[in-house]
């Protein structure tokens, strides 16, 4: 699914203006009608009191015109326009003559106006701005958002969290609206997906008014948001006359004293996903911990006993996945070095690899093409250095990934993998894997998908919707706080399930009973 600049969504707006010959105060009532949908469904006619507080553009005009459908269907609605400027568009003004016709008369708040009165158990639908805010609302405005936030009422936003830009971080935390939910008009906004914006938007869902499907088609965007239905293009189903050497060998380095665990999760991750044969490279200590916790995984050891000291193999994989535990000390460092000097083949770096090509960015340079790199928020500061805001850092993570031409997978609440100036957010997913080890369950499961012979960027984007899917799949058996890596492990193949399985036919009582 695309995700759009507020350019291109202008630019829609007017192409199904032209294309379907509608005006666009019409194409403002499809998104009111969506709007009042939503909510009489969830409400069912209760009478709570709603407050909307409209702003004077064309997200206020939605605001009016949705207050009038719900006052025709008997709700208790409060109309507050938020008069921040003189200015105001034609069609929030037919909205508002529409309301006036019904002898329904909104408070106009300006500066100085007495705020009004919001019960805890009321409903708040949050109109102010829209997409098109460009500079910091006023102060007094400010502290309506302030009153609002404070009000614990439940509050729905229109489009976006009033105070949001779509294109820059914002200037004052304390100049947004806080939504419980974000009915969004026809697609996603990109800033739902950073952490430094997403926290004022709780959930969100999407509100179809058809647009011009063929404008939305074709226009190319910096952003794609990955969910079920696109992970499904890229999946390879399994042939029925295949072996363990048809999904590949894939070899995972790594391990150190003390942290052997993270070569067992991404072994047992890596084989769980899907490679028919997995190779783990670690120093000595760590052969009995891998023979016994992973019995289906080889072991190859290195000369070192703690640490990796020199990584040296007789297999030939097809992909290797490196860093996990590894360690940064200077044999270690070394033999990644040498390493790199020879191997040219897939690879997958994550942990200590990173950290490593962290403090010797020279070594960047001797990545294979199209190298996989997966770095946590810290790792990616280290790599990149710092950035002023999430925009500034996918920024400086698309000019990185051009610059060393590999695949970044910035990992957190939702993770973004760049690709030759292209970010895919990655839709599934919980804070449960906030714990160990999560990520070396992803690596693993990205190395297994490219042994499995997918495209590199595809294996990213299928197993980062995986590692995610099995995890929302496991924390509903566990709760948020009691996930660990290994249990997102043992999901993975429901995740698989999941993704492939057909919907259950409607049977036929089902259907005489519609």
């Amino acid at each position: 699914m695309k995700i759009f600049s507020a350019s291109q969504l202008y630019a829609a707006d007017k192409s199904t203006i032209e294309r379907q010959q509608i005006s666009s105060e019409q194409l403002m009532e499809r998104a009111a009608v969506a709007l009042f949908s939503w909510l009489h469904q969830k409400m069912q006619g209760a009478q709570v009191k709603i407050h909307l507080f409209c702003g004077i553009g064309n997200n206020g005009g939605d605001g009016l015109a949705l207050a009038r459908h719900l006052w025709e269907h008997g709700y208790n609605i409060e109309v507050n326009v938020v008069s921040y400027s003189e200015k105001r568009s034609e069609d929030f003004l037919i909205n508002l003559n529409r309301l006036k016709e019904r002898k329904i008369w909104p408070n106009f708040i300006q500066d100085g106006t007495a705020f009004p009165e919001i019960g805890t158990e009321d409903i708040i639908v949050d109109a102010i701005f829209g997409i098109g805010l460009n500079r910091a609302p006023g102060s007094w405005v400010q502290k309506l958002m302030y009153h609002i936030n404070q009000s614990e009422a439940f509050v729905v936003s229109v489009d976006v969290p009033s105070g949001l830009y779509l294109d820059r971080s914002v200037d004052n935390r304390e100049a947004v609206v806080c939504s419980n939910i974000v009915l969004t008009i026809q697609a996603p906004k990109l800033v739902f997906f950073l952490p430094e914006t997403g926290v004022f938007c709780e959930h969100w869902e999407i509100l179809d008014i058809g647009m011009d499907q063929e404008i939305l088609e074709e226009t190319r965007t910096d952003y794609h948001l990955v969910g079920k239905s696109e992970v499904l293009k890229g999946y390879k189903e399994r042939k029925r006359f295949s072996h363990k050497g048809t999904y590949g060998h894939s070899l995972i380095i790594g391990g150190s004293y003390g942290k052997i665990g993270a070569v067992v999760l991404s072994s047992k991750a890596c084989l769980k996903a899907g490679s028919g044969l997995v190779t783990a490279y670690l120093p000595r200590c760590g052969y009995l911990p891998i023979q016994t916790a992973a019995t289906e995984v080889m072991a190859n050891t290195d000369k070192g006993e703690d640490h990796i000291e020199d990584i040296s193999y007789a297999i030939t994989p097809d992909v290797v996945g490196i860093g996990m535990g590894m360690g940064t000390l200077k044999e270690t460092k070394e033999a990644f070095q040498n390493f790199l000097d020879s191997y040219q083949g897939p690879i997958v770096v994550d942990a200590d690899g990173l950290n490593i090509l962290a403090a010797h960015p020279a070594l960047l340079k001797k990545l294979p093409a199209g190298a996989v790199l997966t770095p946590h928020p810290g790792e990616l500061k280290r790599l990149l250095g710092a950035w002023k805001d999430d925009f500034d850092k996918l920024k400086k993570a698309k000019q990185f990934s051009k610059k060393y031409n590999c695949i970044l997978v910035l990992k957190d609440a939702y993770t973004i993998t760049i690709s030759a100036g292209v970010g895919y957010v990655n839709s599934s997913g919980n804070a449960g894997m906030a714990t160990a080890g999560s990520g070396d369950v992803l690596s693993g499961m990205i190395t297994s998908l490219i042994a499995q012979g997918y495209k590199t960027l595809t294996a990213v984007i299928t197993a980062v919707y995986l590692h995610g899917k099995a995890a929302d799949l496991a924390v509903v058996k566990t709760g948020f706080e009691a996930l660990t890596a290994g249990e997102i492990i043992q999901s993975i193949g429901q995740a698989y399930i999941s993704l492939t399985a057909m919907p259950e036919p409607i049977q036929e009582e089902e259907r005489s009973s519609e």
